[in-house]
C-alpha cells in the first residue's frame, strides 16, 4: 500500500499486558437494559425530549445539546425508557431503556448521494442521531454542524495497551465502511486515514481517503499525534475525527435508512480467562459479557470502560460507553509492597523505569500481569525530561500541565492546549514519578478554555 505520509515516533512505550483479546467474535444474547450517558459527550449540556415511561423506537430522540439544539442523541434500541438517573442540580447522568427485543426502528428518508448537497448530508445525520459519531478538535467535543473542518482523521492503528484489532472488527463490513467514507467525503475536503506500516489488510483498497502509515510505540496511535504531524491546528481552525466502526454505522444508515448503533467490544485484561470480542449494541450491559469472557468475579476487580490508561472506572452492573470498543478487567491493587523501590524486589511488575530489573523482561516482549496498585502516592517532585520521553507531540507537556494548574489561559493557548485531549496524557499518568493526575488536569483546563474562549 502506498502511503502519502508517515507518522513515526520513538517517544512512548508499548505496555505488554496479559489478557489481549483473541480473534474470536461472539454474539451474546440480547440484554434486558441499554443505557446512554450524556457524560460520554465531553462538555455537553443536555436537555431531554422524553420522560420516564416513554415508548421509544431505535432512532427516537432522547435528548439534545442546549448549545446546538439540532444535534440529537437517540435511542439505540426499541423499548421503554424506565429510568432517568439525575445528579446534582438535576443533571441527567443516565437514561436506561428496557428493550422489547423487536428492533422496531424509525425510518429516515435518505438523499441520493449522487445529487445530494453537503447540507443534505448534514441534515440526515442530524435527524437520524448519527451526527454524534463525529468529534471535533479542539476540545474533543461532538462536532459542530455549523463548522466546516479543514480535514477529518480516522485511524485503524491502535497502539493502546490491550488495544483492539480494527481489521478483525471491520473485515466483514468493507462495503459499509466504503459507503461511510463516501459520506464523509461530502462533509470534508480531506479525509486522512492511518494504517499500520506495511499494511496489507482488508481495507487496503479503500477509496476516498488519503492514507498514511503509523509506526512506533504507544501513544503514536492517538489521533492527536497524527493531526500534530500532518495537519496542525491553527487559530480558528477545526478538525473532525471519527472511530472506524462508526464509519460503518454511517454507511449502514445510508444503506438501510435506519439508525445503526453497532459496537464491537473486546473484553480484555489479566482477570479475563477467555478474552474475546462481542458484537453488541451501544449501551449494552457489561455483566453478560463478563460471564461470557469468563472473568474471575470471585476476586476484587477493577472494571474499566475503555483502555487501562484513559478509561472510566465502572462497576460490573454498568453499561458500555458510547464510543468504547474496549472493556478491561484487572485485579484491584490492595497489596502493600514494602521496599518496593529496591531493584531486586517485585521484578514481575510492569514499569518503564530502569530502577528495577523488570525492564529487561519488558524488552523481551513478556506479557505482564498488572493491578491498580499505585506503588506510592502523589509527590512534590517532577523529574526533568521524564514526560517528554513518552509524549510524541511537538508540545512541552510539563510546561503545559503547569500552565493548566494555575489556569493561565494565555500560556495554555501558546503551549498547545487546543491540540490535545486528556487521553494523550494517559502514558504520562502511568510513568511520571510525581504521580500527577495529568489527564484530569488537562480535562479541567479544556473545560475552562471552552467557557472562556469558546
Amino acid at each position: 500500500m502506498n502511503f502519502k505520509f508517515g507518522v513515526r515516533s520513538k517517544c512512548g512505550v508499548d505496555l505488554n499486558i496479559k489478557g489481549k483479546a483473541l480473534l474470536k467474535l461472539s454474539a451474546p444474547a440480547r440484554c434486558k437494559t441499554y443505557a446512554i450517558k450524556p457524560s460520554d459527550f465531553f462538555l455537553l449540556n443536555s436537555k431531554l425530549f422524553v420522560k420516564e415511561g416513554t415508548q421509544v423506537k431505535k432512532g427516537t430522540p432522547l435528548f439534545y445539546d442546549k448549545l446546538s439544539p439540532e444535534t440529537k442523541f437517540v435511542a439505540p434500541v426499541s423499548g421503554t425508557l424506565t429510568n432517568i438517573k439525575r445528579g446534582e442540580r438535576r443533571k441527567v447522568l443516565q437514561l436506561t431503556i428496557e428493550s422489547d427485543s423487536t428492533d422496531d426502528s424509525e425510518e429516515f428518508k435518505i438523499p441520493n448521494l449522487s445529487t445530494a448537497s453537503r447540507k443534505d448530508i448534514i441534515d440526515i445525520l442530524l435527524e437520524s442521531g448519527s451526527w454524534p459519531y463525529l468529534s471535533q478538535r479542539p476540545y474533543g467535543i461532538v462536532a459542530n454542524p455549523k463548522v466546516k473542518p479543514k480535514a477529518l482523521f480516522i485511524s485503524i492503528a491502535d497502539k493502546r495497551p490491550l488495544g483492539v484489532d480494527h481489521d478483525f472488527i471491520l473485515k466483514d463490513q468493507v462495503d459499509e465502511f466504503q459507503k461511510g467514507i463516501e459520506v464523509l467525503n461530502m462533509l470534508c475536503e480531506h479525509v486522512y486515514m492511518g494504517f499500520p506500516i506495511k499494511y496489507d489488510g482488508p481495507l487496503k483498497n479503500i477509496k476516498g481517503v488519503i492514507p498514511y502509515s503509523v509506526s512506533g510505540p504507544h501513544p503514536v496511535g492517538n489521533l492527536s499525534v497524527h493531526i500534530n504531524k500532518i495537519s496542525p491546528l491553527n487559530t480558528g481552525e477545526h478538525i473532525w475525527t471519527i472511530n472506524p466502526e462508526d464509519v460503518i454505522n454511517i454507511g449502514n444508515l445510508i444503506l438501510t435508512g435506519q439508525f445503526s448503533a453497532q459496537r464491537t467490544i473486546a473484553v480484555t485484561g489479566n482477570s479475563v480467562s477467555d478474552p474475546q470480542y462481542f458484537r453488541v449494541t451501544i449501551g449494552h450491559e457489561i455483566l453478560p459479557l463478563l460471564h461470557e469472557a469468563q472473568v474471575n468475579l470471585n476476586q476484587i476487580n477493577r472494571f474499566v470502560n475503555g483502555d487501562l490508561l484513559s478509561g472510566d472506572f465502572i462497576d460490573d452492573e454498568d453499561h458500555i460507553g458510547y464510543y468504547n470498543n474496549l472493556v478491561c478487567v484487572i485485579p484491584e491493587g490492595n497489596e502493600y509492597r514494602p521496599f518496593g523501590w529496591l531493584p531486586f524486589k517485585h521484578n514481575h511488575l510492569l514499569s518503564i523505569s530502569r530502577t528495577s530489573f523488570n525492564w529487561i523482561l519488558r524488552k523481551g516482549n513478556r506479557n505482564f500481569e498488572v493491578d491498580t496498585n499505585l506503588n506510592g502516592e502523589e509527590r512534590a517532585l517532577v523529574v526533568t525530561g521524564e514526560m517528554e520521553k513518552v509524549f510524541p507531540l511537538d508540545i512541552f507537556p510539563l510546561q503545559l500541565i503547569k500552565a493548566c494548574m494555575v489556569e493561565d489561559i494565555e500560556k495554555m493557548e501558546a503551549l498547545g492546549i487546543f491540540e490535545v485531549v486528556p487521553e494523550d496524557f494517559g502514558l504520562i499518568d502511568f510513568s511520571n514519578s510525581s504521580k500527577l493526575e495529568a489527564q484530569q488536569i488537562i480535562k479541567d483546563a479544556l473545560e475552562l478554555m471552552y467557557k472562556e474562549v469558546g
